[in-house]
Protein backbone atom coordinates (compact mmCIF):
# COMPACT_ATOMS: atom_id res chain seq x y z
CA UNK A 1 0.00 0.00 0.00
CA UNK A 2 0.54 3.93 -0.50
CA UNK A 3 0.34 4.78 2.80
CA UNK A 4 0.92 8.53 4.33
CA UNK A 5 1.43 9.43 7.61
CA UNK A 6 0.70 13.28 8.90
CA UNK A 7 2.79 14.05 12.36
CA UNK A 8 6.27 12.61 13.15
CA UNK A 9 6.26 12.29 17.02
CA UNK A 10 6.49 8.76 18.23
CA UNK A 11 2.98 7.21 17.22
CA UNK A 12 4.08 8.75 13.79
CA UNK A 13 7.56 7.63 13.65
CA UNK A 14 6.98 4.06 14.75
CA UNK A 15 4.03 3.47 12.70
CA UNK A 16 6.21 4.55 9.55
CA UNK A 17 8.65 2.03 10.84
CA UNK A 18 6.16 -0.69 11.30
CA UNK A 19 4.84 0.01 7.94
CA UNK A 20 8.35 0.01 5.96
CA UNK A 21 9.15 -3.32 7.40
CA UNK A 22 6.07 -4.95 6.06
CA UNK A 23 7.30 -3.38 2.59
CA UNK A 24 4.41 -0.54 2.18
CA UNK A 25 5.50 2.85 0.76
CA UNK A 26 5.46 5.50 3.30
CA UNK A 27 5.61 9.07 3.16
CA UNK A 28 5.52 11.13 6.33
CA UNK A 29 4.44 14.78 7.10
CA UNK A 30 5.81 17.12 9.91
CA UNK A 31 4.73 20.39 10.47
CA UNK A 32 8.18 21.60 11.65
CA UNK A 33 11.48 19.42 12.70
CA UNK A 34 11.85 15.82 13.20
CA UNK A 35 11.74 15.59 16.54
CA UNK A 36 9.28 18.80 16.48
CA UNK A 37 10.33 20.97 19.72
CA UNK A 38 6.59 22.14 20.21
CA UNK A 39 5.24 18.29 20.16
CA UNK A 40 4.79 16.11 23.01
CA UNK A 41 7.47 13.86 21.86
CA UNK A 42 10.25 16.36 21.33
CA UNK A 43 11.58 16.47 24.65
CA UNK A 44 14.69 14.72 26.22
CA UNK A 45 13.08 11.81 27.92
CA UNK A 46 9.76 9.90 28.91
CA UNK A 47 9.07 7.53 31.45
CA UNK A 48 7.95 3.73 30.77
CA UNK A 49 6.50 2.07 33.46
CA UNK A 50 4.12 -1.04 34.57
CA UNK A 51 2.57 0.46 37.30
CA UNK A 52 -1.33 1.92 35.78
CA UNK A 53 -3.79 2.31 38.86
CA UNK A 54 -7.07 1.31 38.58
CA UNK A 55 -5.80 1.17 34.77
CA UNK A 56 -4.75 -3.12 34.85
CA UNK A 57 -5.48 -3.49 30.94
CA UNK A 58 -2.39 -1.16 30.57
CA UNK A 59 -0.59 -2.95 33.01
CA UNK A 60 -0.84 -5.98 31.32
CA UNK A 61 -0.28 -4.48 28.25
CA UNK A 62 3.03 -3.13 28.77
CA UNK A 63 4.58 -6.43 28.57
CA UNK A 64 3.43 -5.76 24.48
CA UNK A 65 5.13 -2.27 25.11
CA UNK A 66 8.29 -3.49 26.20
CA UNK A 67 8.49 -6.28 23.47
CA UNK A 68 7.99 -3.67 20.98
CA UNK A 69 10.99 -1.53 22.04
CA UNK A 70 12.84 -4.77 22.62
CA UNK A 71 12.07 -5.22 18.54
CA UNK A 72 12.75 -1.44 17.66
CA UNK A 73 16.05 -1.62 19.72
CA UNK A 74 17.38 -4.72 17.39
CA UNK A 75 16.80 -2.76 14.16
CA UNK A 76 18.20 0.23 15.40
CA UNK A 77 21.43 -1.20 17.25
CA UNK A 78 20.79 0.79 20.01
CA UNK A 79 18.48 0.48 23.08
CA UNK A 80 17.65 4.14 23.65
CA UNK A 81 16.46 3.28 27.32
CA UNK A 82 17.84 3.22 31.00
CA UNK A 83 16.64 0.28 33.01
CA UNK A 84 16.27 3.11 36.38
CA UNK A 85 13.51 0.73 37.66
CA UNK A 86 10.57 3.46 38.95
CA UNK A 87 10.05 4.93 42.59
CA UNK A 88 5.84 5.58 43.83
CA UNK A 89 5.88 7.48 47.03
CA UNK A 90 2.60 7.62 48.57
CA UNK A 91 2.18 11.08 51.20
CA UNK A 92 -1.59 10.71 52.32
CA UNK A 93 -4.39 7.70 52.33
CA UNK A 94 -5.96 7.19 49.47
CA UNK A 95 -3.65 9.01 47.34
CA UNK A 96 -2.25 7.80 43.46
CA UNK A 97 0.77 5.83 45.24
CA UNK A 98 -1.85 3.98 47.46
CA UNK A 99 -3.97 3.46 43.79
CA UNK A 100 -0.79 2.06 41.63
CA UNK A 101 0.47 0.09 44.69
CA UNK A 102 -3.00 -1.64 44.80
CA UNK A 103 -3.09 -2.51 40.77
CA UNK A 104 0.10 -3.97 41.03
CA UNK A 105 -0.81 -5.79 44.21
CA UNK A 106 -4.07 -7.18 42.22
CA UNK A 107 -2.13 -8.04 38.78
CA UNK A 108 0.64 -9.67 40.53
CA UNK A 109 3.66 -7.63 39.84
CA UNK A 110 6.50 -7.79 42.60
CA UNK A 111 7.79 -4.49 43.96
CA UNK A 112 9.81 -3.52 47.21
CA UNK A 113 8.69 -1.57 49.30
CA UNK A 114 10.21 1.01 52.48
CA UNK A 115 8.70 3.03 54.75
CA UNK A 116 9.45 6.14 54.87
CA UNK A 117 12.58 6.73 56.75
CA UNK A 118 14.23 4.00 54.87
CA UNK A 119 13.20 5.70 51.66
CA UNK A 120 15.34 8.61 52.34
CA UNK A 121 17.99 6.68 53.83
CA UNK A 122 18.53 5.52 50.08
CA UNK A 123 17.14 8.21 48.59
CA UNK A 124 18.54 10.92 50.25
CA UNK A 125 16.90 13.85 48.19
CA UNK A 126 13.87 12.85 50.29
CA UNK A 127 12.26 14.51 53.09
CA UNK A 128 10.72 11.40 55.36
CA UNK A 129 8.79 13.56 56.93
CA UNK A 130 6.84 14.22 53.86
CA UNK A 131 6.25 10.54 52.95
CA UNK A 132 4.22 7.49 54.11
CA UNK A 133 6.04 4.93 52.45
CA UNK A 134 7.53 4.67 49.01
CA UNK A 135 7.78 1.29 46.47
CA UNK A 136 10.23 0.60 43.61
CA UNK A 137 9.08 -1.37 40.58
CA UNK A 138 12.03 -3.17 39.05
CA UNK A 139 10.32 -3.01 35.33
CA UNK A 140 10.65 0.40 33.72
CA UNK A 141 12.97 3.55 33.63
CA UNK A 142 13.75 6.34 31.02
CA UNK A 143 13.62 6.11 27.54
CA UNK A 144 15.64 9.02 25.02
CA UNK A 145 12.93 10.78 23.19
CA UNK A 146 15.35 12.55 20.73
CA UNK A 147 17.98 9.95 20.37
CA UNK A 148 14.46 7.73 19.44
CA UNK A 149 13.73 10.07 16.66
CA UNK A 150 16.82 10.60 15.50
CA UNK A 151 17.91 6.81 14.71
CA UNK A 152 14.48 6.66 13.77
CA UNK A 153 14.61 9.07 11.20
CA UNK A 154 17.74 7.82 10.11
CA UNK A 155 16.62 4.13 9.67
CA UNK A 156 13.71 5.48 7.71
CA UNK A 157 15.95 7.21 5.56
CA UNK A 158 18.06 4.20 4.68
CA UNK A 159 15.04 1.91 4.38
CA UNK A 160 13.20 4.17 1.27
CA UNK A 161 10.75 6.04 3.76
CA UNK A 162 9.71 9.46 2.52
CA UNK A 163 10.37 11.67 5.03
CA UNK A 164 9.07 15.09 4.69
CA UNK A 165 9.76 17.42 7.62
CA UNK A 166 8.92 21.64 7.51
CA UNK A 167 6.07 20.62 5.49
CA UNK A 168 2.56 21.53 7.24
CA UNK A 169 -0.43 20.06 6.16
CA UNK A 170 -2.96 22.27 5.39
CA UNK A 171 -6.23 19.91 4.38
CA UNK A 172 -6.65 15.91 4.39
CA UNK A 173 -9.46 14.31 2.30
CA UNK A 174 -10.06 11.64 4.40
CA UNK A 175 -12.77 10.02 1.36
CA UNK A 176 -10.05 10.43 -1.34
CA UNK A 177 -7.00 9.89 0.95
CA UNK A 178 -5.61 12.61 -0.31
CA UNK A 179 -3.42 15.52 2.00
CA UNK A 180 -2.55 19.20 0.67
CA UNK A 181 0.44 21.05 1.86
CA UNK A 182 0.32 24.77 3.25
CA UNK A 183 2.63 24.93 -0.38
CA UNK A 184 -0.42 23.67 -2.20
CA UNK A 185 1.21 20.58 -3.22
CA UNK A 186 -0.99 17.39 -3.18
CA UNK A 187 -0.53 13.53 -2.15
CA UNK A 188 -2.19 11.02 -3.15
CA UNK A 189 -2.65 7.56 -1.14
CA UNK A 190 -4.20 4.29 -0.13
CA UNK A 191 -4.48 4.99 3.02
CA UNK A 192 -3.89 7.93 5.25
CA UNK A 193 -2.70 7.67 8.86
CA UNK A 194 -3.13 11.31 11.05
CA UNK A 195 -0.66 10.74 13.85
CA UNK A 196 -0.95 14.94 14.58
CA UNK A 197 -1.08 14.49 18.26
CA UNK A 198 -1.99 17.85 19.95
CA UNK A 199 -2.71 19.14 16.77
CA UNK A 200 -5.40 16.55 15.55
CA UNK A 201 -8.43 18.75 16.22
CA UNK A 202 -7.35 20.94 13.11
CA UNK A 203 -7.89 18.53 10.59
CA UNK A 204 -10.70 16.91 12.52
CA UNK A 205 -12.56 19.33 14.55
CA UNK A 206 -15.46 16.92 14.64
CA UNK A 207 -13.78 15.08 17.13
CA UNK A 208 -13.87 17.48 19.87
CA UNK A 209 -16.32 15.82 21.40
CA UNK A 210 -14.25 13.19 22.07
CA UNK A 211 -10.36 14.92 22.52
CA UNK A 212 -9.23 17.57 24.59
CA UNK A 213 -6.21 19.59 24.57
CA UNK A 214 -4.50 20.78 27.14
CA UNK A 215 -1.36 23.62 27.53
CA UNK A 216 1.37 21.93 30.34
CA UNK A 217 5.10 22.63 31.12
CA UNK A 218 7.77 21.08 32.60
CA UNK A 219 10.74 22.54 34.44
CA UNK A 220 14.22 21.59 34.71
CA UNK A 221 16.05 21.69 37.90
CA UNK A 222 19.44 21.96 38.74
CA UNK A 223 19.78 19.94 42.38
CA UNK A 224 22.49 21.07 45.07
CA UNK A 225 25.83 19.43 44.22
CA UNK A 226 25.70 17.36 46.88
CA UNK A 227 23.00 15.60 45.83
CA UNK A 228 23.22 15.49 42.08
CA UNK A 229 25.27 12.00 42.32
CA UNK A 230 22.53 10.65 44.27
CA UNK A 231 19.76 11.86 41.73
CA UNK A 232 22.19 10.30 38.77
CA UNK A 233 21.53 7.36 40.12
CA UNK A 234 17.97 7.87 40.65
CA UNK A 235 14.87 5.68 39.88
CA UNK A 236 12.35 7.43 37.52
CA UNK A 237 9.66 9.18 40.18
CA UNK A 238 6.09 8.15 38.82
CA UNK A 239 4.04 9.92 41.26
CA UNK A 240 5.46 11.67 44.80
CA UNK A 241 1.86 11.60 46.58
CA UNK A 242 -0.29 13.58 47.53
CA UNK A 243 -2.50 15.85 45.07
CA UNK A 244 -0.64 17.40 42.66
CA UNK A 245 -0.14 14.68 40.36
CA UNK A 246 3.76 14.88 40.03
CA UNK A 247 6.58 12.70 38.84
CA UNK A 248 10.03 13.40 38.46
CA UNK A 249 12.79 12.15 35.78
CA UNK A 250 16.41 11.65 36.56
CA UNK A 251 19.47 13.24 34.86
CA UNK A 252 20.37 10.10 33.48
CA UNK A 253 22.68 9.68 30.73
CA UNK A 254 23.57 13.51 30.09
CA UNK A 255 19.93 14.40 30.52
CA UNK A 256 18.59 17.25 32.83
CA UNK A 257 16.62 17.06 35.94
CA UNK A 258 13.01 17.07 35.41
CA UNK A 259 9.74 17.45 36.85
CA UNK A 260 5.83 17.90 35.84
CA UNK A 261 2.64 17.82 37.52
CA UNK A 262 -0.53 16.94 36.29
CA UNK A 263 -2.46 19.75 37.86
CA UNK A 264 -0.25 22.03 36.07
CA UNK A 265 -2.41 21.49 32.62
CA UNK A 266 -5.05 23.58 31.72
CA UNK A 267 -7.03 23.55 28.04
CA UNK A 268 -5.46 25.73 24.96
CA UNK A 269 -4.86 25.31 22.02
CA UNK A 270 -1.36 23.46 20.76
CA UNK A 271 -0.16 27.08 19.62
CA UNK A 272 -1.24 29.20 22.44
CA UNK A 273 0.65 30.21 25.08
CA UNK A 274 3.62 28.30 24.15
CA UNK A 275 6.11 30.92 25.80
CA UNK A 276 6.99 29.84 29.62
CA UNK A 277 5.97 32.29 32.24
CA UNK A 278 8.51 33.97 33.71
CA UNK A 279 7.34 32.14 37.36
CA UNK A 280 6.19 29.08 36.20
CA UNK A 281 9.59 26.95 36.42
CA UNK A 282 9.67 28.24 39.86
CA UNK A 283 6.14 27.42 40.56
CA UNK A 284 5.96 24.02 39.28
CA UNK A 285 9.69 23.81 41.35
CA UNK A 286 7.86 24.35 44.83
CA UNK A 287 5.15 21.64 43.84
CA UNK A 288 7.43 18.94 44.42
CA UNK A 289 7.99 19.82 48.48
CA UNK A 290 7.50 17.89 50.32
CA UNK A 291 8.29 15.18 49.24
CA UNK A 292 11.95 16.51 48.07
CA UNK A 293 13.74 17.71 50.76
CA UNK A 294 16.15 21.44 49.97
CA UNK A 295 13.39 22.31 47.61
CA UNK A 296 14.56 25.74 47.40
CA UNK A 297 17.94 25.03 46.92
CA UNK A 298 17.23 23.45 43.40
CA UNK A 299 17.47 26.07 40.38
CA UNK A 300 15.49 26.42 37.23
CA UNK A 301 17.43 25.33 34.27
CA UNK A 302 14.73 25.93 31.82
CA UNK A 303 10.94 25.01 31.50
CA UNK A 304 9.34 23.74 28.20
CA UNK A 305 5.90 24.06 27.71
CA UNK A 306 4.41 20.59 26.22
CA UNK A 307 0.54 19.80 24.60
CA UNK A 308 -1.53 16.86 24.64
CA UNK A 309 -4.81 15.90 24.28
CA UNK A 310 -6.87 13.50 26.16
CA UNK A 311 -9.80 11.85 26.35
CA UNK A 312 -12.32 11.88 29.40
CA UNK A 313 -10.29 8.32 30.91
CA UNK A 314 -7.18 8.80 29.74
CA UNK A 315 -7.25 6.07 27.59
CA UNK A 316 -5.93 6.00 23.79
CA UNK A 317 -7.92 6.68 20.73
CA UNK A 318 -8.62 6.27 17.41
CA UNK A 319 -10.88 7.14 14.75
CA UNK A 320 -11.77 6.10 10.75
CA UNK A 321 -12.93 8.70 8.52
CA UNK A 322 -12.97 7.14 4.96
CA UNK A 323 -9.68 6.21 4.42
CA UNK A 324 -7.83 8.13 6.95
CA UNK A 325 -6.75 5.86 10.65
CA UNK A 326 -7.08 8.97 13.02
CA UNK A 327 -5.19 8.09 16.13
CA UNK A 328 -4.38 9.88 19.25
CA UNK A 329 -2.06 8.31 21.68
CA UNK A 330 -0.40 11.26 23.35
CA UNK A 331 -2.77 10.94 26.54
CA UNK A 332 0.06 11.98 29.13
CA UNK A 333 1.42 8.17 29.01
CA UNK A 334 1.65 7.41 24.91
CA UNK A 335 5.49 7.74 24.58
CA UNK A 336 5.91 4.65 26.40
CA UNK A 337 3.45 2.75 23.83
CA UNK A 338 5.03 4.20 21.00
CA UNK A 339 6.36 1.09 19.34
CA UNK A 340 3.49 -0.89 20.15
CA UNK A 341 1.02 1.62 19.22
CA UNK A 342 3.04 1.56 15.69
CA UNK A 343 3.17 -1.60 15.26
CA UNK A 344 -0.45 -2.55 16.03
CA UNK A 345 -1.61 0.48 13.83
CA UNK A 346 0.32 -1.66 10.81
CA UNK A 347 -2.02 -4.32 11.76
CA UNK A 348 -5.18 -2.27 11.28
CA UNK A 349 -4.14 -0.71 8.15
CA UNK A 350 -3.11 -4.28 6.88
CA UNK A 351 -6.34 -6.49 8.66
CA UNK A 352 -8.94 -3.38 7.94
CA UNK A 353 -9.68 -4.76 11.55
CA UNK A 354 -10.64 -1.58 13.09
CA UNK A 355 -12.81 -3.00 16.19
CA UNK A 356 -9.82 -5.10 17.34
CA UNK A 357 -7.60 -2.17 16.78
CA UNK A 358 -9.77 0.57 19.00
CA UNK A 359 -9.90 -2.50 21.61
CA UNK A 360 -6.25 -2.55 21.90
CA UNK A 361 -6.04 1.04 22.06
CA UNK A 362 -8.15 0.95 24.96
CA UNK A 363 -6.45 -2.12 26.90
CA UNK A 364 -10.12 -3.70 26.94
CA UNK A 365 -10.09 -7.41 28.19
CA UNK A 366 -10.97 -9.60 25.17
CA UNK A 367 -14.41 -10.74 25.73
CA UNK A 368 -13.97 -14.38 26.16
CA UNK A 369 -11.60 -12.98 29.55
CA UNK A 370 -14.22 -10.33 30.60
CA UNK A 371 -17.65 -13.04 30.31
Amino acid sequence: MRIAIVGAGIAGLATAWALVKRGHEVTLFEQGGIPNPLAASGDEHRMIRRAYGAADGYTRLMTEGFAAWEEMWADLRETHFAPTGILTISRTQGDFGDVLRSGLDRTGFSYELFDAGEAAERYPFLDAGGMRYAFLSPEGGVLFCRRIARDLVAWLGLHGADLRPNTPVRAIDAEAGRITTESGDRFEADRVVVAAGAWVLKHFPDLAGSLTTYRTAVAYLEPPADLRPAWEGAPAILDVGGTVDGYVIPPVDGTGLKVGAGVHKRPAGPDEDRQPHPTEGAKLRDLFSPPLARIGEYRVAKVVTCAYTFTSDESFFAAERGRALVVSACSGHGYKFGAAVGRRTADALESRDFASYLSWLKAEAPKSAAA
